[in-house]
């Protein structure tokens, strides 16, 4: 299952997460923009819509990217995956188990997991996942978290622990310290606020 992930990100292994309050456009207009800039795998987050409205931006999006040639995960919604047959779910700690999206979506879903210390990582690397998210790394504005920082030292910690499972380095990342993160032992970062920047 594993190795569908990490085949699917572009050569910079940049995961892009969907904003609609930083960038100001909606899901299918984020996903033109990613994949203008090469990128190859979107994560659609929406905390702010209605399941009904969610559901539409995500289906536009699915559309998008099928042109593009993108693939799209759907951050914790497994419902809303399932109906717009998107690429995967990305899970948080208290959303539906793993187990259970794994049985609903199939084996060829992309499902990873949100963890935010070495014991969450070593859990869910026992589970049938493609990828595991650990941060935040560094402080961050984007999502209101009570989790400690991880830092460098932590993200090792983690890599060494989860040898087999592709690592996610987010939170707080940005083009001053993304190598150190790589250098860390992160197989990919995700990104939200640096992506609008500048």
């Amino acid at each position: 299952m594993t190795s569908a992930f990490l085949d699917s990100l572009d050569a910079t292994r940049t995961y892009p997460i969907t904003d609609k309050l930083l960038s100001g456009l909606s899901h299918a207009e984020q996903v033109t923009e990613f994949a203008n800039r090469g990128m190859t795998l979107v994560q659609l987050r929406e905390k702010n819509l209605s399941s009904g409205e969610f559901y539409r931006e995500a289906e536009q999006a699915v559309v998008v990217a099928r042109h593009q040639g993108i693939k799209i995960i759907i951050n914790d919604r497994v419902d809303i995956a399932l109906a717009v047959d998107a690429d995967g779910v990305h899970l948080g700690q208290d959303d539906l188990p793993v187990e259970a999206a794994r049985s609903l979506l199939g084996n060829d879903v992309i499902i990873g997991v949100s963890t935010h210390n070495l014991a969450q990582a070593q859990q869910a690397a026992r589970r049938p996942i493609d990828y595991l998210a650990i941060g935040p790394i560094f402080p961050t504005s984007t999502k209101d978290s009570s989790n400690p920082v991880v830092g460098l030292a932590g993200l090792t910690a983690v890599r060494l622990a989860v040898p087999g499972i592709p690592l996610v380095a987010i939170g707080g990342i940005d083009a001053t310290n993304r190598d150190a993160v790589m250098a860390a032992g992160a197989d990919a970062v995700a990104v939200i606020r640096d992506l609008w920047a500048g």
